[in-house]
């Protein structure tokens, strides 16, 4: 195994991106949804990162210098000079801090894999550089296979295990009650909007009190 697979908690951390065309405006939007506080370093910006920029987005409009790295998290590396992304990388080196260079993998702490988000579930692939194209297929497929009702099939998962947990359940029970569920094929009902076929579900696993109305609001 070439590289490591970690999901990494980035909320209120300090990011940097230097650079500010499309890879950077990439770069900066993943960080951002993941919640990260993310300060763009560049002599320029795409339209994108100019509309984006709020509290947690942060333009700074001029060249990079190694004092920009300060305390931060990690580092993108996605200008389009190679020897600005090389400087980049030594100096996060240098420091500890982890590097990603957009156009030199090999040299980068960590590389990205090709992602599927369906809410709270988060599918990553990756070749370890070996085939992108093959990546790019593989969560096409994965695409294919878990549609937008896992969004809300997720809801109502974490729902139901938070609801379980304040009336203090039994965990032993909750391993047996979680399983039954996730083969009942619930994706299914919730894509067809079928409200009457998922509260008998509920109601036969988790009885009285639990329902799709309930757990999972309207709105969402």
């Amino acid at each position: 195994m070439k590289y490591y697979p970690i999901f990494l908690d980035l909320k209120d951390r300090d990011c940097l991106v230097v650079g500010g065309g499309g890879v950077a405006t990439r770069k900066t939007m993943g960080l951002c949804r993941a919640g990260a506080r993310v300060r763009v370093v560049s002599k320029g910006f795409s339209q994108k990162l100019e509309a984006q920029k709020n509290d947690n987005i942060r333009l700074e409009c001029k060249p990079y210098e190694t004092s920009d790295l300060g305390e931060v998290f990690l580092v993108f590396a996605a200008t389009s000079s190679r020897e600005v992304n090389l400087r980049i990388q030594e100096d996060a080196r240098d420091r500890g801090i982890l590097c990603n260079i957009a156009d030199a993998p090999e040299r980068s702490d960590f590389i990205l894999p090709s992602v599927v988000e369906r809410g709270d579930l988060v599918c990553a692939v990756s070749t370890s550089g070996s085939s992108p194209a093959l990546a790019k297929k593989i969560r096409k497929d994965l695409e294919q296979m878990f549609g937008p009702e896992y969004t809300g099939f997720l809801l109502l998962m974490g729902n139901i295990r938070k609801k379980m947990l304040e009336e203090d359940h039994d965990p032993v029970s909750h391993k047996k009650i979680f399983t039954a569920l996730v083969e009942k094929n619930l994706p299914a009902m919730i894509a067809a909007n079928d409200e009457t076929r998922i509260n008998l579900v509920l109601v036969e696993l988790l009885g009285p009190g639990f329902d799709y109305q309930s757990l999972v609001p309207q709105e969402q």
